[in-house]
């Protein structure tokens, strides 16, 4: 977000020594007393207008609660305010889905975030926790991220699925909507479908770079999910395609390579961040 020209405060939800695809971390988790207190400063010195409240990966149910008291000031502050949530709560493995977060945050994303945020970005595992509902086909896809624009998002991007790629097996497929009411109260609804190639290889913080890039590139083409996905999609294969070279480069010949192996290449990406070359199209449905 700092490379593309966002003035960031950043608190941490956790601070880990490590992220948690390692075998081992150690550190602490933020509790909701001491994000109040963090806001509180920020409160007491006037420099709690923002643009934009970016969120992501916490492990703690009155955190995610108090992340919503903020933002609901915050949007009475700025009714301008967009709120992007990531509502990272697990992923499938080979087909099977598991929560890599306390079961209890559920809800709390459920009932309390995702109605107050205006973009968000599950992956196909989240998306179904969220609407209780499974996705066999593009058209379970679509009706899902009807489902969740009803609880209050204009725009829902599904990050990942492991639904069947027009392209084939080598790739993955990403799908977006985006629901604007007109002044006439009329609605429209663009929605987007985005191939990538899949790199075989499990990588930890992809999330995290695509809800921040999404932010931006929105932030950058408001009336346009279309550019806004293929920039950020785009950069994101280019930042995965320099990190697994590098990785196996690490890891020498014939090695698997490991968790630190497979660290973001991000700030050797730093200009396809910037300015991403579009190598992933986006097909409006």
């Amino acid at each position: 977000l700092q490379v593309l020209g966002f003035e960031v405060d950043t608190v941490n939800s956790v601070q880990f020594s490590n992220h948690t695809g390692y075998a081992h971390w150690k550190g602490q988790v933020l509790n909701s007393d001491e994000l109040h207190e963090l806001y509180e400063g920020l409160k007491l010195n006037k420099v709690n207008r923002y643009d934009y409240v970016l969120t992501g990966y916490t492990r703690d149910t009155s955190f995610l609660a108090m992340v919503v008291d903020i933002v609901q000031e915050l949007k009475q502050q700025n009714p301008d305010l967009v709120y992007v949530c990531d509502p990272v709560m697990g992923d499938k493995w080979n087909g099977e889905g598991s929560m890599y977060v306390p079961k209890d945050l559920l809800p709390v994303y459920r009932d309390k975030v995702v109605p107050v945020a205006d973009i968000i970005t599950p992956n196909q595992f989240e998306a179904e926790l969220l609407t209780g509902r499974k996705i066999y086909t593009e058209k379970d896809a679509l009706e899902v991220m009807d489902m969740l624009h009803a609880m209050g998002p204009e725009t829902v991007v599904i990050t990942s699925s492991d639904l069947q790629a027009p392209l084939g097996n080598d790739y993955l497929i990403a799908l977006g909507s985006h629901r604007k009411t007109k002044a006439d109260g009329t609605r429209i609804t663009q929605r987007i479908r985005m191939e990538s190639p899949k790199v075989d290889a499990v990588f930890v913080g992809t999330g995290d770079l695509f809800a921040a890039m999404l932010l931006a590139w929105t932030h950058k083409h408001p009336n346009n999910l279309k550019v806004a996905c293929e920039k950020t999609v785009s950069a994101m294969q280019h930042v995965l395609q320099r990190t697994i070279k590098s990785a196996k480069v690490q890891a020498g010949e014939g090695n698997k390579p490991n968790s630190a192996h497979l660290e973001l290449r991000m700030v050797q990406s730093k200009k396809d961040i910037e300015n991403p070359e579009i190598i992933v199209k986006a097909t409006v449905l």
